[in-house]
């Protein structure tokens, strides 16, 4: 079953997909391409896998670690279905990622790894876009790099019962296809990766785990179409536009660095197989109008 979140006469609903139209509780239907998509869920937090796929290790020609890391998108982050992604106008790398959401069905702590497939919900389609212009001051945290508002979007629905073994993952980019991948190369399944964060943080219903990204992710720029296609879980659809640039009083300022250029450009970086990122002097990065009280 496929539930997705609309709005419906200005009110947030949750319907179900019954082919091509979308059927409300009280009996209301209407188009699936006409309807204004919300998130699918209402999630409490985003928590996101830095590597999975086997072709993304291959790709930056590293290890890949022992176990998973993770970072984190405020919820302020989602975007939906349709919705427009957002690239500040002094910003140049702005990066699709297709991937598959897990959402949390059950308050999950301290489980095992077959239990943890028991408290997952369903899932739906997410892209995981990132802001690299900003990777040199959030390399760790990635907050700004992969928080900023409208970077989160997922849909179009949340499916449940659904099998994620031997499932492709595509994204597509003014209909081209940028990548192309599958569950298979996951080096950990979803129920590990719900178990792995239970251990230490409560998931509650509505809580996603983005599970990672296959090889090639790269920039896009405003006017781009781009699309994520997961088999059994539909087709999640977004759009670039330009915003205000990014105020240069306060804050690290976008820079284009061998550590931005080299994660953006993914194995088409020149210098890749050759050596790793030169690391940038504090006094090369650009400095804000408004400096520290205190300097060393």
């Amino acid at each position: 079953m496929e539930l997705r979140r609309v709005l419906l006469d200005g009110a947030p609903v949750v319907v179900r997909r019954d082919g091509a139209r979308l059927v409300a509780p009280d009996g209301r239907t209407l188009s699936a391409d006409e309807a204004h998509h919300l998130a699918p869920v209402e999630p409490t937090k985003i928590l996101c896998c830095h590597l999975n796929h086997v072709s993304r290790v291959r790709e930056f020609q590293i290890q890949l670690p022992p176990a998973p890391t993770y970072f984190h998108k405020p919820i302020t982050s989602l975007n939906a279905h349709r919705g427009a992604v957002v690239r500040p106008a002094n910003c140049r790398w702005l990066n699709y990622e297709g991937e598959i959401a897990i959402v949390i069905g059950a308050v999950t702590r301290n489980v095992t790894v077959s239990e943890a497939e028991e408290r997952i919900a369903g899932y739906t389609v997410a892209n995981d876009f990132g802001l690299h212009d900003f990777r040199d001051t959030d390399a760790g945290s990635m907050l700004r790099v992969k928080g900023a508002d409208t970077l989160c979007p997922l849909g179009p629905g949340l499916v449940t019962g659904w099998e994620y073994r031997h499932k492709g993952i595509q994204t597509r980019v003014n209909g081209r296809v940028v990548q192309d991948g599958s569950t298979d190369e996951m080096a950990w399944e979803m129920p590990y990766l719900v178990a792995d964060l239970a251990r230490l943080i409560t998931l509650v219903p509505g809580d996603v785990i983005l599970s990672g990204t296959p090889a090639n992710s790269r920039p896009v720029v405003p006017g781009d179409v781009v699309e994520v296609e997961v088999e059994g879980l539909g087709v999640l659809e977004n759009h670039i536009v330009e915003a205000d640039p990014v105020s240069d009083e306060v804050g690290a300022q976008p820079t284009e660095t061998e550590e931005v250029r080299s994660t953006a450009l993914g194995g088409e970086w020149e210098h890749r197989g050759e050596r790793r990122p030169e690391p940038t002097s504090r006094d090369q990065l650009p400095y804000p109008k408004v400096r520290p009280r205190f300097e060393a």
